[in-house]
C-alpha cells in the first residue's frame, strides 16, 4: 500500500521518545513516526499514483500543523485496539486529505469525513493505560509543512517527496 505522509520535525520525534516508557505496554510502539495524509493503494508502477497525486496536489500551499495533546481511538475501523497517538490540528492538511479524496477514492471509516489526522505512537494493549496516557498535558508543537513524501507500506520506506507549494 502507498500513501502520502506528512513528515513531522525532530520535535515531534523527540516528544515521542520521551514517551516511550509510558508505552512499553502496549503490544506494538511505533519507531517512526508521520502523520498518514492518504493511502493512494496498490499499484505495480508507483510512478503512476505519483503522477496521479503530483497533478492532485498542483497548487497546494505549504501549511501550518500543531501536535496539541495526546489522545486514542478505542475502535478503530482496523487493527487491534486502542491506538494511541499525537492530535494534529490542521486545517490546511484536512484541505490537502480533502483535495487527494477526490483523486483517489476514500477508505471508508477511515479517510473523507472520517479523516483525524495523527501520528500514531502505540497500539493494541490495555485501554486503561490509553487514557492515561490521553490525560497527560504537553506542549503544543507547531510547525510548517514545507513537503509531503511519497510511502511504501509494505517497506516501511520513503519512495520520493514532493515540495510545498506544489
Amino acid at each position: 500500500m502507498y500513501s502520502v505522509n506528512v513528515p513531522v520535525p525532530g520535535r515531534v520525534k523527540a516528544l515521542a521518545s520521551d514517551l516511550y516508557p509510558s508505552l512499553v505496554g502496549f503490544d506494538t510502539v511505533r519507531e517512526t513516526h508521520s502523520c498518514l495524509l492518504k493511502r493512494l493503494g496498490d499499484d505495480p508502477q508507483v510512478a503512476r499514483l505519483q503522477q496521479r497525486a503530483h497533478r492532485a496536489l498542483e497548487g497546494s500551499p505549504a501549511v501550518e500543523a500543531e501536535i496539541t495533546g495526546i489522545d486514542y481511538f478505542e475502535e478503530p475501523p482496523l487493527g487491534s485496539t486502542p491506538v494511541v497517538y499525537l492530535a494534529v490540528e490542521s486545517p490546511g492538511l484536512e484541505r490537502i486529505h480533502r483535495t487527494l479524496t477526490e483523486a483517489f477514492d476514500p477508505i471508508e471509516g477511515l479517510e473523507g469525513p472520517d479523516y483525524v489526522p495523527h501520528v500514531t505512537l502505540a497500539r493494541g494493549g490495555n485501554l486503561e493505560a490509553a487514557r492515561r496516557l490521553a490525560d497527560r498535558e504537553i506542549e503544543p508543537i507547531r510547525w510548517t509543512v514545507t513537503e509531503l513524501e511519497f510511502f511504501d507500506g509494505t517497506y516501511r520506506l520513503p519512495v520520493s517527496r514532493v515540495s510545498l507549494p506544489a
